[in-house]
């Protein structure tokens, strides 16, 4: 018994990518008091993304991210307060012309939060009634490939560098025709962190047999928060797509950070066209490309550090031009207000069902 238990311990010390947060950062976090010396502001990372609140670390509207965006490359969008009346919204609806399905999300939000699909009018009225914050109508784009883009590019130079390009494979089962649904959940690697919610969301249906062959997506979310697979396509980047996103970012001013991107194929992508910019996200951006599986750990922490860098860098490049890092009072203000803001989204997100 004594040594099953180790074993299970150096296993689970194996699989850094499901650390707890502060225990995988802990060996590297010597870097950001180095920074914060050298910048003489611990929020030295507003400046990397002058545009953005707080740089895109944490609280950024996601609606203003859209507005700064090329309209044609962003899915169609409306943008809802809580008071808006459901008439309204509906209204709203046929103007625009959205059809069922699409997805509703907070617009301030994080590893997918109250992130839905909605199938009917039913399901909208009770997402709505249930929302405390302002939130996003977003038409739900079906094109075949979900990747994310990391980029980062000093402010005085023209040419940035695209650090990574990844592949995002949502969180599916596929049916055996013997298996229950619940046994499929139960046994899959990647649903085993999300096995509580997953019985609950489907729990309707978690004795059906599910069919041979077919699959079922346990997450519409890809992250992996949400038990996303990443497929590392670095060897796919290249000129082309550095042009592609050289010309989007000059004319907002994004420097640092990860567009995630439904798209129709990597060779259109390059090419300009066939894709949709789903969100972009800033200094907090994590490179999630050290989650693919070709990374050890001590590689990992390697990556991390040079984007660390690379946001430090960005950042000085700005303040040099004018730009004035947040005060410590204003920072402390945003993100005590993003915390409470979060913690009302997470405690929600656990009981909002809309079957």
């Amino acid at each position: 018994m004594l040594f099953n238990s180790a074993r299970k311990l150096f296993a689970k010390i194996k699989e850094w990518e499901h650390w707890p947060f502060y225990f995988f950062y802990f060996p590297i976090s010597y870097a950001w008091p180095l920074y914060f010396i050298k910048s003489r502001s611990i929020w030295f990372y507003t400046g990397s993304n002058p545009t953005l609140a707080f740089g895109g670390f944490e609280g950024e509207k996601k609606s203003a991210i859209y507005k700064q965006l090329p309209s044609h490359l962003c899915p169609k969008s409306l943008y809802i307060a809580p008071a808006t009346s459901f008439d309204d919204i509906l209204q709203q609806l046929r103007v625009n012309q959205f059809v069922y399905p699409f997805i509703v999300k907070p617009d301030i939000g994080m590893k997918g939060l109250l992130f839905r699909i909605i199938q009917n009018e039913e399901q909208l009225a009770k997402y709505h009634l249930h929302m405390p914050v302002d939130y996003i109508i977003q038409e739900y784009v079906t094109m075949p490939y979900e990747v994310s883009v990391f980029y980062c590019r000093k402010p005085r130079e023209q040419k940035g560098i695209i650090t990574a390009l990844i592949q995002k494979d949502l969180l599916e089962i596929t049916g055996d025709g013997n298996s229950r649904l619940a046994d499929l959940i139960q046994n899959h690697p990647y649903a085993r962190s999300l096995l509580k919610k997953l019985k609950t969301e489907f729990a309707n249906g978690e004795n059906t047999i599910v069919p041979k062959g077919e699959k079922i997506c346990l997450s519409h979310v890809a992250n992996l928060f949400n038990g996303a697979r990443f497929i590392n396509l670095n060897h796919g980047i290249d000129g082309d797509l550095l042009s592609v996103f050289d010309a989007i970012s000059h004319d907002n001013q994004f420097y640092y950070g990860r567009y995630d991107i439904k798209c129709i194929s990597i060779d259109d992508l390059k090419k300009g066209r066939g894709f949709k910019i789903l969100e972009f996200n800033g200094a907090g951006s994590v490179p999630n490309h050290i989650y693919t599986g070709t990374y050890t750990l001590w590689q990992a922490y390697k990556e991390i550090l040079k984007h660390w860098r690379y946001l430090f860098e960005i950042s000085e490049e700005n303040r040099k031009t004018g730009f004035q890092y947040w005060s410590l009072k204003k920072g402390h203000r945003f993100l005590s207000a993003s915390k409470r803001h979060f913690k009302l989204l997470k405690d929600l997100d656990e009981k909002l069902k809309l079957a």
